[in-house]
């Protein structure tokens, strides 16, 4: 009987890491045409060169504090949360409805072994800066830096001030509980909150740390 248990439970861990195997492949035969298409598109309206090196370490400090040094995702750095950069890349490029849970582990290795290893960092930012989701108009969802400066205050991205910018940073993480439209106390709230961690006033206590809510 215990052999047959042991048996059993060697059988399903080896289809386990057959099958995570094929994932990784499958990813690194996909990625160079993924990233391809996506840098083609008309989304992409804006270039890294676009934000000076204070919007890109802001963005970076709040967002993904390790981005430049970890290798797709990162589970130790105070105030990463539990997505990286590359990991919400993963999310939007290689899944089609994703759920949390069993697609978590997919999505980390998807990161690790195939997005972040075969896509240089910069396009990585590029990427995201382009295609971060910042709230809704209407049925319409609004995606990337320029459409949210145009939707939320009226402007093209080279003309916001610097806490015009926060308030875009400040919806990554929730953009429905801080939309700078429709929740704009919530937004300012946590636009302080962001200032305080730039500052060095505040450092996150931990990798859940990310909404700065112990403040």
């Amino acid at each position: 009987m215990i052999k047959r248990i042991f048996f059993t439970l060697g059988l399903l861990t080896t289809v386990v890491i057959i099958y995570y195997i094929t994932v990784i492949i499958q990813a690194r035969t996909n990625t160079p045409d993924i990233v391809r298409q996506a840098l083609a598109s008309d989304r992409m309206k804006l270039e890294l060169s676009d934000f000076s090196k204070q919007q890109v370490e802001a963005l970076l400090k709040v967002q993904d504090p390790n981005f430049y040094h970890h290798q797709g995702f990162d589970i130790s750095t105070p105030g990463t949360g539990v997505t990286t950069i590359s990991q919400g890349m993963v999310k939007m490029y290689y899944f089609e409805n994703f759920k949390p849970g069993f697609q978590k582990t997919k999505q980390s290795l998807i990161a690790r072994f195939a997005f972040d290893a075969l896509t240089p960092k910069d396009t990585i930012l590029k990427l995201f800066i382009n295609e971060i989701y910042l709230g809704q108009n209407g049925a319409q969802a609004i995606k990337g830096f320029e459409n949210g400066a145009n939707f939320h205050h009226g402007k093209p991205f080279n003309e916001l001030s610097w806490d015009e910018y926060l308030s875009l940073v400040a919806m990554i993480r929730a953009p429905t509980t801080y939309d700078y439209t429709k929740q704009r106390e919530a937004n300012a709230d946590r636009v302080s909150k962001i200032k305080k961690v730039l500052a060095g006033e505040y450092i996150p206590q931990d990798n859940s740390d990310w909404l700065y809510d112990r403040q």
